[in-house]
């Protein structure tokens, strides 16, 4: 797997992934799991160890996703819209809570 820096608006993280658009579906995961209960276990940025509101901002994405493996806010980096990255991510948890699903249903 490769090394890949990921920059979108506020966000930033380095992801090992196969290609730049799976560095960037984990990207966007990251980013939405601060908002969206994704598997439970642990507490959104909007919440505490405590339950109390946390001073942690909240990473915001911008309109594309930019993705190198060089460095950030480098010239040569790939970009994609974030739109099209969010249907792809979204796509992909619906699928995985479908089956989810279906495999409670067979036990």
């Amino acid at each position: 797997m490769d090394k890949f820096y990921v920059q979108s608006g506020s966000f930033r993280c380095v992801v090992q992934a196969d290609d730049s658009r799976k560095a960037a579906l984990w990207a966007v995961h990251q980013v939405m799991g601060q908002i969206l209960p994704i598997d439970g276990d642990e507490p959104t940025a909007s919440e505490s160890a405590d339950g109390n509101e946390a001073s942690k901002p909240v990473a915001v994405l911008g309109g594309r996703v930019k993705v190198s493996r060089r460095g950030y806010d480098r010239d040569d980096a790939g970009e994609m819209p974030t739109m099209d990255v969010v249907a792809d991510w979204n796509q992909m948890v619906t699928t995985l809570d479908r089956l989810q699903r279906m495999m409670y249903r067979a036990a």
